[in-house]
């Protein structure tokens, strides 16, 4: 049977859709549905990977909205936690031509729980049809908006579910990539980890006297600040410090910058190195217990944070970040320090780019040490492995291990609830919350909820989320340009995350420009914030009484202030203000109270 391949223009989007000649036109059409519901989802995934760089990782999402006639009327893409979802930007931008068109959504909408934004703008536009790439991986969010839309009468498909096929599962696999650090996370209890190298073709990082200025090229060295800003944190191993000395930086003149993480068991590290410098980007110190107080002391007074193990190996190490919330981490490492995290299988991905030199050596490092294998049978094969040239050098990618399956098997609880009301999502006495997708991610002050404020003038100021107030209330009163320039700039800004970081970064370099009562105003200014928000969200409020009972600890383990802190040392203000302002309304309900 003869096959016609042939590249298909769909509303601006080109796919190439296998037609079978002898198939019946019923055949013909499907593939053509197909390959225009798998063309917009993959358009869907490049838009969910357009903030990458510009804030730290979260779940990405992209929604495309395409009219009956095949062409793309709106389309959006999360920012960043607590900024508007990619459907309500799609819905804004389509306008009108929403109803009766298709929503193409890479993943399940859920960006923060208990927010059903995405849903409402979807089903309120008069959206007809729902492609989903995939559930979402989280199982407390996984389903919930797939039964919503679909008990609003809004058709819903599922790609490996209600479509399959060849062309479905292709797309389908973009989506599982976009995604891969939140379905790592979702399936396991570590960040998605991507060990990068660089080596020459001989397979050597270095030159036997450790010399390794530059292996690669600049084009190359360019995609590596791209990685950094797509992880949470960059690790490296004490030999690299001591050996050069890297400052571990996006350099992108803005935008997200990743922790630096130092791995090394006696600390035998020196006093000067770029990474003590803290002006920048963070550095946390990952050591053995009782290494070297001293020099943990010198680094505590640089502003670099030290976190101690009973015994240091990578995956305890990946399970603290995993549990300080981190999506993605990238290994820069030596070969010591890779085989370790290789062995202890913490390593996802690998980025290998191999640039065409020779520096020979017998003793020249490669870029993983010993594994314990004796044979070439043992040797690890790449999955989806990937060519690509940068500049002269090329870059080889490919999986360790494969992205784990998180098609639900066990119901959720809500699921479970349904049928034994016994079971509930509010068991727990301890409840953390830190993440926006996090279970109570809602309870974030990075939670995408704006509210409205009053001013000096007797009116009212909208704010688009809890943490761009708290951050500009700062500056607020300051008889100077500057301050008030200040606050103009964190109000505008794109995401929570991005007013904190404005807001930290002049309060650490001009400190005379803060209002000289903040820190003893700081806990009513959040108070009053986190006051307005539970007050105007009706199901935020529900959901807050929901936990009657129940310690609220916001779970950062750097913030000790508003946080909880690294094993439960912080001072945890924020759950406690929570947990105030619950008693409040609760109160407010007791018959007889006013």
């Amino acid at each position: 049977m003869a096959l016609s391949i042939g590249i298909v223009g769909i509303g601006g989007l080109r796919v190439s859709p296998l037609l079978c000649r002898a198939a019946s036109n019923d055949n013909a059409s499907l593939s053509f549905s197909h390959a225009r519901d798998a063309a917009y989802i993959q358009r869907a995934v490049e838009l969910a990977d357009m903030s990458a760089g510009f804030t730290s990782p979260h779940p990405n999402f992209g929604c495309v909205i395409a009219t009956t006639s095949s062409t793309v009327a709106g389309e959006g893409f999360l920012y960043a936690q607590g900024t508007k979802p990619a459907e309500v930007l799609a819905v804004e931008a389509a306008g009108e031509r929403c109803r009766t068109s298709t929503a193409y959504l890479n993943m399940e909408p859920g960006d923060c729980h208990g927010d059903h934004a995405a849903v409402s703008a979807l089903v309120e536009a008069g959206i007809a049809r729902v492609v989903v790439g995939i559930r979402h991986p989280l199982q407390h969010l996984r389903g919930n908006a797939v039964r919503a839309l679909r008990g609003q009468g809004v058709q819903v498909d599922v790609l490996g579910e209600d479509l399959k096929s060849k062309i479905i599962e292709n797309a389908q696999k973009t989506c599982l990539l976009v995604n891969a650090p939140l379905i790592c996370r979702a399936a396991s209890r570590v960040p998605f980890s991507v060990f990068k190298f660089a080596m020459t073709l001989d397979g050597k990082i270095a030159a036997s006297s450790g010399h390794a200025s530059w292996i690669s090229s600049k084009v190359s060295r360019s995609r590596v600040f791209e990685m950094r800003g797509r992880s949470d944190a960059v690790v490296v191993g004490g030999n690299t410090v001591r050996r050069d000395n890297p400052k571990l930086t996006a350099r992108h003149g803005g935008g997200h910058m990743p922790m630096r993480i130092v791995m090394s068991q006696t600390l035998d590290l020196p006093e000067e190195a770029n990474l003590w410098d803290v002006s920048e980007a963070s550095t946390i110190v990952a050591t053995q217990r009782g290494a070297r107080r001293s020099f943990q002391k010198f680094l505590a007074s640089k502003g670099v944070e030290v976190v101690e193990f009973d015994i240091l190996n990578p995956r305890d190490v990946m399970e603290y970040f995993h549990d300080c919330g981190y999506l993605s981490v990238l290994w820069e490492c030596g070969g010591t320090l890779a085989a370790s995290a290789i062995s202890a299988g913490v390593i996802h991905k690998v980025f290998a780019f191999v640039a065409p030199k020779i520096i020979g050596g017998k003793y020249a490092p490669s870029p993983v040490g010993e594994l314990g294998m004796v044979e070439m049978s043992q040797a690890l094969d790449l999955i989806d492995v990937c060519y690509e040239q940068v500049g002269p050098d090329m870059l080889i990618s490919g999986f360790l291990q494969p992205i784990p399956d998180v098609t639900p098997v066990i119901p959720s609880v809500e699921e479970t609830y349904a049928i034994d009301q016994t079971v509930t999502p509010y068991e727990s006495k301890i409840i953390s919350f830190y993440k926006t997708w996090d279970l109570y991610g809602a309870f974030s002050n990075f939670s995408p909820h704006p509210i409205q404020m009053p001013d000096d003038n007797g009116g009212y100021v909208s704010w688009s989320s809890v943490e761009h107030y708290y951050q500009a209330q700062k500056f607020v009163g300051v008889n100077d340009p500057l301050a008030s320039d200040c606050v103009a700039r964190i109000k505008s800004a794109k995401s929570p995350e991005e007013a904190a970081r404005l807001g930290r970064s002049m309060q650490r370099q001009r400190p005379d420009l803060v209002r000289s009562d903040w820190e003893s105003a700081k806990i009513n200014v959040m108070y009053k914030a986190v006051k307005c928000k539970f007050s105007i969200y009706p199901h935020l409020n529900s959901m807050l009484l929901s936990t009657a009972g129940s310690v609220l600890v916001e779970a950062s383990p750097h913030d000790f202030f508003w946080g909880g802190g690294r094993d439960g040392e912080g001072l945890n203000y924020l759950g406690r203000l929570l947990m105030q302002l619950r008693s409040e309304f609760l109160g407010l309900q007791t018959p007889g109270k006013e």
